[in-house]
């Protein structure tokens, strides 16, 4: 097998350390191995266990009222058994202990999506009557439509990072943004947001980056969502979606889940634990061949651009000068599908699929345009992954071909906008 590629320090640290309120302070390699799992020895068991049940036997109604009425006022986790599996669930606590822990917050909320995850932000906010958000493009597509299109009863402006400021009204609840973005991989500031939003909640999808490559609220985010059905559970097998924030925060989120019914599943709940301990090998594997990948196509001319992050990671997306579509017929190894953050590589075009949602002239002004493709790099070996890419990019020879120098870009691309999944 091939020794994999090299990627800098500054794109993939080893390791992360905790808030320095926690002790010991523990690397983020052992916080995903160990986090949500430390009383397990006392329950004499190696692996975590997996509560099915859907309601729970009490005999003593009256403190089964006060509790009830005690989430009720305040959204706090009940003490002692769960009441109902709509409420809490003991699996889906774990992964949450673990996933607050590797982003450094107080607590995070599972829910049975992503999307479901967001729309329950989105109800927090309107709740209270701010139900303005402020966003960046691009947006992963149904994020963007869900938005756009004020299901939730929102409305929306659409902003560049440095016109953040001035979007902000007294009725805005929110400001939103994605780094690395879908499916353009552009980055944005996290700790100059922050600081634009003032007392506004900065929400960060960091669904690409994950806790190994970056923690927003250590740079002034307040919420951070993850679908967490692509690199927290990383093997194309689970659907759940997750927010880490403050305890504050969460107490509504979990009012809004037992309101509205999108918890996550407990099967779903012990995946994703499972998937946390592996994660920063994963993505620091899949990054390696991703960085590889993106240097030898940023020469390659067949390709119009590159988009790779500073930040690293292992998403690249690229332009052809040929038909994308053909491209994507022309693959043998890699899988063309939606999603992404697999043990396997995948690529989709996002005008097609993803973004297909988005209305065109957003789509084209936000950088997805119609030649772009996104490749979420798995864990093959990267002559193999190289092999099929190269031979699907000759199925069809592309055009107008420049010189090397005219298509790199560089590492940052520059900011720039029904779908199926990501």
């Amino acid at each position: 097998m091939t020794d994999p590629v090299a990627v800098p320090p500054a794109a993939v640290p080893l390791a992360v350390p905790l808030p320095p309120t926690r002790t010991p302070q523990r690397a983020l390699a052992t916080e995903a191995v160990h986090a949500g799992r430390d009383d397990l020895a006392r329950l004499g068991v190696h692996a975590a266990p997996i509560d099915l049940s859907t309601t729970y036997p009490s005999y003593d109604t009256r403190e089964e009222a006060a509790r009830i009425d005690e989430f009720a006022a305040t959204g706090a986790r009940p003490d002692g058994p769960p009441v109902y599996a709509r409420l809490d669930n003991p699996t889906t606590a774990r992964f949450e202990t673990a996933l607050a822990r590797l982003e450094g917050t107080e607590s995070a909320v599972a829910f049975a999506s992503g999307m479901a995850a967001l729309t329950a932000v989105l109800l927090v906010r309107s709740g209270t009557g701010l139900r303005h958000v402020v966003a960046v493009r691009p947006l992963y597509g149904c994020s963007d439509h869900l938005l756009t299109a004020g299901l939730l009863g929102t409305e929306v402006t659409w902003t560049d990072p440095a016109g953040i400021a001035d979007a902000i009204r007294p009725d805005t609840g929110l400001v939103m943004v994605e780094t690395p973005a879908n499916p353009t991989l552009a980055e944005v500031d996290i700790a100059a947001v922050a600081h634009s939003c003032g007392s506004i909640p900065l929400l960060v999808d960091n669904t690409f980056a994950t806790p190994v490559l970056q923690r927003p609220v250590e740079h002034g985010a307040r919420l951070v969502l993850h679908s967490a059905t692509k690199y927290l559970g990383g093997h194309g097998d689970v659907l759940g979606g997750v927010v880490a924030c403050d305890e504050e925060f969460a107490r509504k989120l979990r009012q809004v889940r037992f309101a509205t019914g999108g918890v996550l599943h407990p099967m779903a709940g012990y995946l994703l634990l499972r998937g946390l301990s592996t994660l920063p090998v994963r993505v620091r594997a899949a990054s390696a061949t991703a960085a590889d990948l993106a240097r030898r196509l940023a020469t390659d001319p067949r390709i119009a651009r590159v988009h790779y992050p500073a930040i690293g990671g292992a998403m690249v997306s690229f332009e052809v000068y040929g038909d994308p579509h053909e491209v994507i017929a022309g693959v043998r190894l890699i899988t063309p599908a939606v999603s992404l953050g697999s043990v396997d590589s995948l690529i989709q075009h996002p005008a097609s699929i993803s973004h297909r949602i988005v209305p065109e002239g957003d789509r084209r002004s936000a950088g997805v345009s119609d030649r772009l493709l996104r490749m979420s790099v798995g864990l093959e070996d990267v002559e193999d992954l190289w092999r099929d890419l190269t031979e699907a990019l000759s199925a069809r020879p592309g055009r107008e071909a420049r010189s090397p120098e005219s298509r790199t870009e560089p590492r940052s691309a520059p900011a720039a906008s029904p779908s199926a999944g990501r």
